[in-house]
């Protein structure tokens, strides 16, 4: 596989965090699903969560989003305690937005349509927003495809869509649940490629969570495993698949990179 990392721009990087969990918890009745953990992403990176099943990634994305509360502990955007805040002021205030990893578009409207009905709510201006549609357009080359129903868009089409609704409003955190999934190698490394981009270009934060390490890895500046509630190693994707408690969490030992 390509190493997509080579192409990065590094200098932009700081160490401002934009997110944070500060001693979170969730439970569900007895079910312990985050056992009081900490972490931040910091601005202008991109940051990976990897572990199997049901370890709670994406119940991370859930609490950043806001769709539901901690039990314990804080959640910090941009240095504010949003802990308690709605969906709606998370993604206004402080630019939030979420790629699902199913749907997250209109089946019956064309790939067009759909950029044009969610940038009416979240752009006023008429000519920006015509603006802005037509850019995204071009920007993932879907010009041949925008009177497509999106219901008959490809996976690795539909994925673009969703990524290209989600930048509309110009969030500065780019939420990613399963980019990956399902799709075949050529259209993965396009995706890896966008990622990648969009941070040469717009210095956003991007989280991403998949099932495909070794795709993860490749377009990430750091990530962190977790298992049964905790986060057992964190760092960059080559200290990583060397750590001990990756290896045995979640890795393996036959597990290559690169």
């Amino acid at each position: 596989m390509a190493v997509i990392k080579k192409f990065r721009i590094k200098s932009f990087k700081n160490i401002n965090s934009i997110i944070e969990f500060e001693n979170v918890s969730l439970a569900y009745g007895n079910r312990l699903i985050l056992d009081n953990i900490s972490f931040k992403i910091n601005e202008g990176v991109s940051f990976g969560m990897l572990g199997p099943n049901g370890v709670g990634k994406s119940t991370i994305f859930n609490l950043i989003t806001g769709l539901i509360t901690p039990s314990n502990g804080k959640i910090k955007i941009s240095g504010e305690d949003v802990t308690h805040f709605p969906v709606y002021l998370r993604t206004k205030k402080f630019k939030t937005s979420f790629c699902p990893q199913y749907g997250g578009f209109f089946n019956d409207l064309t790939l067009h349509d759909n950029l044009k009905a969610i940038s009416e709510i979240v752009i006023e201006n008429k000519k920006l927003r015509n603006d802005k549609v037509n850019y995204l357009i071009s920007r993932f080359e879907l010009d041949n495809l925008k009177d497509i129903k999106a219901k008959f868009l490809s996976g690795g089409q539909k994925r673009k869509l969703v990524i290209a609704l989600a930048l509309l409003s110009e969030p500065r955190v780019l939420l990613l649940d399963e980019p990956f999934a399902a799709l075949d190698v050529l259209t993965i490394k396009m995706l890896q490629q966008i990622i990648v981009n969009l941070q040469q270009e717009t210095k956003i934060s991007i989280c991403l969570t998949d099932h495909q390490a070794s795709s993860l890895l490749a377009c990430v500046d750091s990530a962190m495993i977790l298992s049964e509630g905790k986060i057992v190693a964190q760092g960059t994707p080559s200290n990583l698949v060397k750590d001990t408690n990756a290896k045995n969490a979640y890795f393996g030992d036959s597990f290559k990179f690169n």
